[in-house]
């Protein structure tokens, strides 16, 4: 039987490397000093304030978010993107407490993730990068739950310690093909996973969103048609700065043909338009700092 994974990282660490992990390991002990609204508070406001500031990805996000949104006005555009770049700060600075995070979210639809592999299929949870993304992963290990999460590597594999280190019920399984092997070991098992689903994947089939083809990954689909296990999307929303409501939606229903490329094709359709209804409620929750879409 294959054995977990254990986390690597894709190249050898560079001098500016040790220069940023100094300053992020020095930035995490300070943060815990602190209250979580302390350190949520400050990572929002630093990010919103020198966020905007970083062309290339502040440039990406006006870009994305002037396609996906024609009707809003300059100003409107400007206002997502500082709140985007505060999402982004609160979400990193809340990295260094998430194991004081649990009373500060409340879940509906529990039972969907208690009942998981009860029926002896294992469930695949699934969401995006909205709110605090970390927490439709670590939710498993709140409620001893076996949920076992892809992740994908840090650029700085000084870095890759800390991302690696999630109160987890499960296993951490790295993006790529060795991942994929590992994930369907412990499906067989009967054992959940969970998926962020919303980036870009190269290697991935062009389906709509926001009106506009995007690669996007497959696993998801392939995965839950192979073991016919139900696929429950985890909606994140950030409320009133530290808190949140995780809303796991009822299974989604998928009529099958029985041929395989089309299930999937659809399975992918429908994931990405319930994505985009939940950005287009609270675009500013979404991480638009990435190219999802080609040039």
């Amino acid at each position: 039987m294959a054995e977990p994974l254990e986390p690597i990282s894709h190249r050898q660490a560079r001098p500016l490397d040790y220069i940023a992990a100094f300053f992020v390991y020095v930035g995490l002990f300070l943060l815990r000093l602190v209250s979580l609204d302390w350190a949520s508070n400050i990572g929002g406001k630093a990010a919103r304030l020198v966020g905007p500031h970083i062309k290339g990805a502040t440039r990406t996000a006006r870009k994305n978010l002037k396609t996906a949104f024609p009707e809003k006005s300059d100003d409107e555009i400007e206002e997502i993107i500082k709140e985007v770049w505060e999402n982004l700060g609160r979400t990193g600075a809340e990295f260094a407490l998430i194991d004081r995070i649990a009373d500060r979210i409340t879940i509906e639809g529990l039972e969907r993730l208690t009942n998981a592999g009860k029926d002896g299929k294992p469930t695949i949870f699934f969401g995006a990068h909205m709110g605090n993304w970390e927490l439709p992963l670590v939710i498993g290990g709140i409620h001893d739950v076996t949920v076992n999460a892809f992740y994908r590597a840090p650029n700085n594999p000084l870095l890759l310690k800390i991302f690696s280190n999630r109160p987890l019920s499960g296993e951490l399984i790295p993006k790529g093909a060795p991942g994929a092997k590992r994930a369907f070991s412990l499906l067989k098992k009967g054992q959940s996973l969970g998926i962020l689903v919303d980036q870009k994947l190269n290697d991935g089939i062009a389906v709509p969103f926001f009106g506009r083809d995007a690669m996007t990954g497959t696993a998801l689909a392939e995965f839950a048609l192979r073991f016919d296990a139900p696929m429950v999307p985890i909606q994140c929303l950030r409320e009133n700065g530290a808190n949140f409501r995780l809303i796991l939606h009822p299974p989604l229903e998928i009529e099958k043909t029985g041929e395989r490329e089309k299930d999937v094709a659809a399975i992918m359709l429908s994931v990405n338009s319930m994505i985009e209804g939940w950005i287009r409620e609270n675009p500013g929750q979404w991480l638009w700092l990435h190219r999802r879409w080609p040039d």
